[in-house]
């Protein structure tokens, strides 16, 4: 039986990501982390002319040396992203036992691995294969980026938005889980005015 993989959502505001490289492999990675809030170190003698211009925009920390030991201290998530076998797998043997690394060219020895992932605002969808066709991943996600189009994003906000409403107004329980069923159905996605219908909605059934 394979090694099942355990998927999450991490939080990494004010964490710590280290990611240890300067090429293009790891340039993905930093464009990818500087949306989610985390203090994202770049280790690397000479990087790309992309991550040098975050870093003198104050977006990063760019560490201007080879790799040692002390660069791991604290990190929470760990990317060995050089294009030296050697120092990505000297990244993982020195890293705690309580950190995550990934390594670019060794995911099966890797303690995580990014999948393919579409995000409309507060919608976050992850798509793996386990390493089995990362080109499938990736077609599934272009698929899945037209079914979940632009719509979800203010979508997705008026259903955070109502449903706090109704959990703190609400106190009917019967109403309160019809009320927020519906609001998950498709008639309130293809609303051109969520808010009033709601509204009446509510008005109907209170």
């Amino acid at each position: 039986m394979s090694d099942m993989n355990y998927p999450i959502m991490l939080k990494l505001i004010g964490k710590k990501v280290v990611v240890i490289g300067g090429g293009k492999v790891a340039e993905r990675k930093v464009h990818s982390l500087l949306s989610t809030g985390a203090d994202v170190m770049v280790v690397s003698p000479e990087t790309t002319a992309a991550i040098q211009r975050l870093f003198e925009g104050g977006k990063i920390v760019w560490q201007k040396k080879a790799f040692s030991a002390e660069d791991l201290q604290d990190a929470a998530l760990i990317f060995a992203a050089t294009d030296d076998h050697e120092i990505n797998q000297s990244v993982k043997a020195l890293a705690g036992k309580h950190q995550l690394v990934t390594m670019a060219d060794d995911p099966d020895n890797s303690d995580f691995h990014l999948p393919a992932h579409v995000q409309r605002g507060r919608l976050s969808i992850a798509v793996s294969t386990g390493g089995a066709s990362p080109t499938l991943a990736r077609k599934l996600r272009t698929s899945l980026e037209q079914q979940f189009d632009e719509r979800y994003e203010e979508y997705l906000d008026f259903l955070f938005t109502t449903r706090q409403w109704i959990l703190k107004e609400v106190d009917d329980a019967s109403l309160k889980r019809k009320l927020l069923t519906a609001i998950a159905s498709e008639n309130f996605l293809n609303s051109q005015n969520r808010q009033e219908d709601f509204r009446l909605l509510y008005d109907k059934w209170n």
